[in-house]
């Protein structure tokens, strides 16, 4: 047998499929009557176009994948226009052709083989795969990040291993179990990039955690908490994030990049794509791999409007836990910044990209009800008689400020109205926008509470004294403001 025939034709599920009666030269081209190898070969298409080939038979699949995120590249075209503008386009493309162009798939890249883009290589033989198989084709493309975080073959510093997705272990689950067919040919509709629209898949779609409602067997699952973290906040834990891709040509014009080292960390943000399919104000965020110059070998400054979309971003990883550092206590989240994107951890370059993302530190402990607590001594912070059934203020006001904070009981810090994410209405308040924009601080930093001397109801009660001189001018005019 020629080496050929061993390689391509050698198996016989491939002659025993539909696709074995169209022929070579059905879907490849090429000449047919000679016995030439050559002449044969001529016009052979390595990769047949799918709307020529596959149409004939799978027209509405072909219609709606070339429509898809994985047949479109729309999300790579949204991100890239927004942070660069009319001017610099031209050169992104150019670079955009260069570098980004190849990395998503054709039928035969999935079905027959797996992607160009991650080497090549048939998957049997000849022979169409329906489904694929995901550990040789999805994670061709999505292994890095993905499929390293799924099975557990991230490592720490120390060389230890981060444990696998437990859809993964002891699940057994691969990527179709989640990911359904109609998702990757595009037939859910047209979305502009992968976090569009509403989840897919959603945790609790029926058969899943369809069972996950507040009040339910498990305690942590109260309302605030599903209402306001999406799923992976409390379930995943640490993936990796990288940084500050560049890409270049060769002196041969090979394309090629580089990045700096990634990093593993797990971090919650606020949910910038906040939307009634994705209602949750927090959210796991993961750094991306870009940075104001990522495209500086085609020219300069080709990211002007480079802070119109954060760096951290929304995130699912593929790492969910049972129980995670983060779920193991109250104090986890409520107690600290560990698991918090704080300025401090957002390059100075990146903040004003990342305004709106940055998360603070922790959230203050919500107040409960009486029997939300047996001896509530995570509230005595700020209702200092708690153990004794008294849930009275440490102070007369939380805030001097004369209207009613709506909700008033998601203001604790100083942040909660005077920094660039404030959940304060000013306007409503009957300031202007630039006497608002004197009250907020870009740098604010949260304040914990501490005790009021006896007798003080000023702004200065459970709010804190204040970081910074700042706070202290501001508070004269807020309390003028009111009283006029």
């Amino acid at each position: 047998m020629e080496a050929w025939e061993k390689v391509f034709l050698g198996n016989e599920d491939y002659f025993d499929s539909v696709h074995a009666s169209i022929g070579c030269i059905g879907c490849h081209g090429g000449t047919a009557g000679t016995g030439d190898m050559e002449a044969a070969h001529e016009g052979v298409v390595r990769d047949p176009d799918a709307e020529q080939v596959c149409a004939g038979c799978h027209a509405d699949v072909v219609t709606s994948f070339s429509d898809s995120l994985h047949g479109d590249l729309q999300g790579y075209m949204v991100a890239l226009s927004a942070r660069s503008d009319e001017e610099h386009m031209p050169q992104l493309m150019e670079a955009y052709e260069n570098h980004c162009a190849t990395c998503h798939t054709t039928c035969g890249q999935c079905h027959v083989s797996r992607p160009t883009s991650a080497g090549g290589g048939l998957l049997s033989g000849h022979a169409f795969r329906n489904p694929p198989p995901p550990y040789t084709t999805c994670t061709g493309c999505h292994g890095s990040r993905i499929e390293s975080e799924y099975k557990g073959r991230n490592t720490d510093a120390d060389g230890v291993a981060y444990p696998a997705d437990v859809h993964y272990n002891p699940g057994g689950m691969n990527c179709n179990d989640c990911h359904h067919v109609d998702e990757l040919h595009g037939t859910l509709g047209d979305f502009e990039f992968r976090y569009d629209d509403a989840p897919t898949p959603s945790c609790t779609d029926a058969g899943c955690h369809d069972d996950i409602v507040p009040g339910g067997e498990i305690e942590q699952h109260n309302e605030v908490h599903l209402e306001r973290l999406s799923c992976q906040v409390c379930h995943s834990t640490t993936y990796k994030n990288c940084y500050n891709c560049h890409v270049e040509l060769s002196d041969d014009g090979t394309p090629f990049f580089r990045t700096d080292e990634s990093e593993m960390l797990f971090l919650i943000g606020r949910n910038t794509l906040q939307s009634e399919e994705r209602p949750w104000e927090y959210v796991p965020v993961r750094h991306v791999p870009v940075a104001p110059d990522s495209f500086s070998f085609y020219g300069e400054n080709l990211l002007p409007n480079f802070d119109s979309r954060p760096t951290w971003t929304y995130a699912t990883p593929h790492n969910i836990q049972r129980i995670t550092p983060q779920n193991q206590s109250c104090d986890s989240c409520h107690d600290g910044d560990t698991y918090f994107l704080t300025s401090e951890r957002v390059a100075e370059v990146e903040l004003e990209a990342n305004t709106n993302v940055i998360a603070g530190t922790a959230w203050p402990h919500p107040i409960p009800e009486d029997a939300d607590y047996e001896i509530p001594q995570a509230c005595v912070g700020c209702h200092p008689l708690a153990l004794a059934g008294d849930w009275e203020l440490i102070c007369e006001n939380i805030h001097s400020l004369e209207w009613e904070i709506d909700p008033a009981g998601d203001v604790i810090t100083c942040c909660d109205c005077h920094s660039a994410r404030n959940r304060f209405d000013w306007a409503a308040a009957g300031y202007s926008e630039e006497e608002a924009a004197e009250l907020i601080w870009t740098d604010c930093q949260s304040i914990q509470p501490v005790p009021c001397s006896a007798g003080e109801t000023s702004w200065l009660g459970i709010v804190g004294i204040g970081a910074a001189i700042a706070n202290i001018i501001a508070a004269p005019i807020v309390v003028r403001r009111v009283r006029r």
